[in-house]
């Protein structure tokens, strides 16, 4: 699904370099956040976990610009990991676009219920859940117990999907 006029969002292999460099970029960032580099619960992602993986190319540079997974948790539910934006690029609709796109194909895959984290120190990406249709949730799966992790969730269909995509 082709959610933005000025991206180009496209379903790539997790070992695609350009997503790697993209989810190194995201962890960096995070890591400077957090102070360390330990803060993620759990195994990380990778490509025997990670149904979806896409990439956003700004079509008028042809730059990489965001990335954004889908790990499949059961089957019909997923979370939504590495969703990531360049700095330089928020607030300009790339991570929307991103997620409307991981919503089709979730759609498309059968998933009804998306899910997501965010640590305590990503209050931008707790707010952009929050303002996408996620609701919070009590922690789940390898983030139960954990004071910094904040869960969400979204029931998904095929309005959901088109209306994420109009936002």
């Amino acid at each position: 699904m082709q959610t933005n006029p000025r991206l180009n969002i496209r379903q790539v292999p997790w070992s695609n370099p350009v997503g790697a460099d993209l989810r190194a970029a995201q962890q960096a960032e995070l890591d400077a956040r957090y102070g360390h580099s330990g803060h993620e619960a759990g195994p990380p992602p990778s490509e025997a976990d990670t149904a979806v993986f896409l990439v956003a190319h700004d079509k008028a540079s042809g730059q990489p610009v965001g990335c954004g997974g889908l790990r499949l948790l059961d089957e019909r539910t997923a979370e939504i990991k590495r969703l990531y934006v360049l700095p330089y690029t928020r607030g300009s609709g790339v991570a929307s676009s991103i997620l409307a796109a991981m919503e089709a194909h979730a759609h498309a895959l059968g998933i009804t219920t998306l899910t997501a984290e965010a640590g305590s120190v990503q209050t931008d990406g707790r707010q952009f859940y929050e303002n996408s249709g996620f609701v919070p949730v009590p922690n789940f799966g390898p983030y139960l117990g954990l004071e910094h992790s904040h869960c969400y969730a979204k029931p998904i269909d095929s309005h959901s999907a088109a209306h994420t995509a109009m936002a």
